[in-house]
């Protein structure tokens, strides 16, 4: 009986004259209005003259008038975007665009290629490429914008024109050359493996990110970014103790040259549970004392050591094995097909196009708890490197990350619910038991209270590591 419910589901599904196209069209115009309304709200503690309590004594005025003024900017321009995506969405929707992109490349499949190359495989790996194409050429405003007026006037931004443009030809050059072997291959798998094809393809997408894990750092990551090793001093020391007392698995400390770019800051580690690398962005080391940067990476070096990295990959497993469970359900879905004008043809890409449309209130659900548990995860590396011995040098870091980024200091709760995979700055301070810099009487500085949030002094000691 159990076996059968994919089939009996798949037939209640497909029912002939059901309203596809106004239902996806109206599953994206409700996420557009709940996204302006909480966009909305967001805007509303955007629009605030003082800093919440716990950044008074950290930011200066100046410093939260230019990190509202960046915030309202950017959620003006998220609007408008969002608003021309919305657009463009509904015109591809309602006109049959993708029918008649379809038509158009089968037109050339069977005048200009030879008849063995037809197929498919073949008209499916050509539509990918002009749909890609004309996407791209779409997300030009949007992209030119957000980069060379709203990043510029905020002083982020540090591409030249000719970076921007060569940047985006390396994208096109890697989707050609990555995306047409992977879909020709997605493709193939789904004609010759049968209704079970799921869990094939789930294997192959397995097999694939972990090849991903290996070939990026190597031979993708050079073409946009330069990686020089860390030079020896009190930063690398640092480090490498720190990884030695977590038993990381080290095999590399790089700094990355993001300067070129974005004043932005950010560190990050990768690579196979075995053999991992570290990358710190140039511009965290020019306005951070090492201790902070190892505070950072101490926080970094937690989610590994609190398992949180394999867990988002174990639910990000999760989350695909189903998402090709049910697009074994849709693939003949003929409702589905004919409501978008697919009338004679069902094109297994086209399919799963519209299936992943009709999934979008699922995978609004699906973003919503995943930041949820992702802002959680945050929270327990940020204990994990106060533990370490890191509390005022990882609050440090994070009010002067703050700082440079301008990012966001205060955010309506139902806003960062959807949108806010991290903890605001206030939120993080106060689980970390900072009370601010206060000069104390005999002429130094009282950087933090040996609290944490429930108001018990947790030590290193505590906990084994």
């Amino acid at each position: 009986m159990l076996g059968d419910l994919p089939t009996r589901l798949a037939v209640f599904l497909d029912r002939p004259g059901f309203p596809w196209k106004k239902l996806i069209l109206g599953f994206s115009f409700g996420q557009f209005v709940l996204e302006g309304l909480l966009s909305l709200r967001q805007y509303k503690v955007l629009q605030k003259k003082k800093p919440p309590k716990t950044l008074e004594d950290e930011i200066s005025q100046d410093v939260f008038d230019q990190s509202q003024a960046y915030g309202r900017a950017k959620a003006r321009f998220g609007f408008w975007s969002g608003l021309y995506s919305q657009i463009q969405n509904f015109l591809f929707i309602q006109y049959d665009i993708l029918p008649k992109l379809w038509a158009l490349i089968g037109f050339w499949v069977a005048r200009y290629l030879p008849e063995r190359f037809s197929g498919e495989i073949s008209q499916s790996v050509l539509f990918f490429l002009l749909f890609s194409f004309v996407s791209q050429i779409l997300a030009l405003p949007p992209s030119y914008y957000g980069t060379f007026v709203l990043e510029e006037k905020f002083g982020f931004n540090k591409q030249t024109l000719g970076l921007w443009i060569t940047d985006m030809l390396k994208g096109q050059a890697l989707m050609v050359a990555v995306g047409i072997p992977l879909l020709s291959a997605f493709l193939k798998i789904i004609q010759v493996t049968g209704t079970k094809f799921f869990y094939y393809l789930w294997l192959f997408a397995i097999v694939v990110q972990l090849c991903a894990i290996t070939i990026y750092p190597i031979f993708i990551l050079p073409l946009f970014n330069k990686l020089s090793p860390l030079e020896p001093g009190e930063l690398k020391t640092g480090v490498e103790q720190l990884a030695s007392k977590l038993k990381f698995p080290l095999k590399s400390l790089y700094v990355i040259d993001g300067s070129k770019r974005s004043a932005h800051s950010n560190a990050y580690f990768f690579g196979l549970p075995w053999k991992k690398h570290i990358v710190i962005y140039d511009t965290l080391l020019e306005k951070s004392e090492p201790q902070e940067v190892v505070a950072v990476l101490g926080h970094e070096l937690g989610h590994w050591s609190l398992a949180h990295t394999t867990k988002l990959f174990a639910i990000a497993q999760f989350h695909m094995f189903y998402v090709f469970a049910l697009f074994s359900i849709f693939i003949d879905n003929h409702s589905l097909y004919s409501s978008f004008g697919f009338r004679n043809t069902h094109p297994i890409i086209i399919g799963f196009i519209l299936f992943s449309d009709a999934l979008a209130p699922m995978d609004a659900v699906i973003k919503l708890l995943m930041n949820i548990l992702s802002r959680k995860f945050e929270f327990e590396a940020d204990a994990f490197a106060t533990n370490l011995g890191y509390q005022k040098e990882l609050a440090r870091s994070l009010i002067k990350l703050q700082v440079q980024n301008l990012s966001t200091m205060d955010a309506d709760w139902m806003y960062a619910s959807y949108h806010y995979s991290h903890p605001i700055l206030a939120e993080r301070l106060a689980a970390l038991g900072w009370k601010g810099s206060k000069p104390a009487e005999n002429g130094k500085i009282v950087e933090l209270d040996e609290k944490v949030a429930d108001g018990n002094v947790v030590k290193a000691k505590d906990r084994e590591l």
